[in-house]
């Protein structure tokens, strides 16, 4: 009986240890994976730091703005790589396509996807979810303890979640009521309003 209260700290223990570096991280670390316009427009962005370099060198420009436009040239590989290659590769040969709408509303897309983040409580329940499935393959009696310790930390998870929505919810509908709302969470520690942070 020892042994199993032992692992049930042993799991419960990586669930915070996990939980906790999420929350060090923060939601920003965690992004998606680079798009298709995404991977264009890093091609993009590529091709018009070529035509940039050799423009600024046919152009004969001061030697400080062809070697920035060589600079950017070689930086831009360094994008295209981490993006990776696209599927389909924009129309970019000369600079007039490279100027043209279809590369502004290329670039226009790419930025916004930019921004888009993954839910964090989304990628909780599935962290949740895919330990309640390895503990269930492995089975025995630790393995059944694991799966019940983690359907645990999901409900507690589900739960801060919807209290945290309720309270900013009170506090749009409420604002006059917002600065005793804040008052009133005085009491609380550093680690949970840490917590209660990073989950807004």
């Amino acid at each position: 009986m020892r042994s199993v209260s032992m692992t049930s700290i042993i799991v419960d223990g990586r669930i915070w240890l996990i939980g906790s570096m999420l929350l060090a991280a923060g939601c920003d670390s965690l992004r998606f994976a680079p798009s298709e316009q995404q991977k264009q427009n890093a091609w993009l962005h590529n091709r018009t730091a070529v035509q940039t370099a050799e423009t600024a060198k046919s152009e004969g420009t001061s030697e400080k703005l062809q070697s920035l436009a060589e600079l950017s040239e070689l930086q831009s590989g360094a994008f295209t790589s981490y993006f990776g290659m696209p599927k389909e590769f924009p129309a970019a040969e000369t600079i007039e396509q490279i100027l043209a709408e279809p590369s502004r509303q290329l670039t226009q897309t790419a930025l916004s996807q930019s921004a888009d983040r993954p839910d964090p409580w989304a990628v909780a329940d599935s962290m949740l979810e895919l330990g309640i499935g390895i503990c269930a393959l492995l089975g025995g009696v630790y393995g059944t303890k694991a799966v019940g310790t983690l359907k645990q930390a999901r409900a507690k998870t589900k739960a801060l979640q919807e209290i945290i929505t309720g309270n900013e919810l009170f506090k749009k509908q409420n604002p006059d009521h917002a600065s005793a709302f804040k008052s009133a969470q005085q009491g609380q520690s550093t680690q949970t309003r840490q917590i209660v942070a990073v989950m807004k």
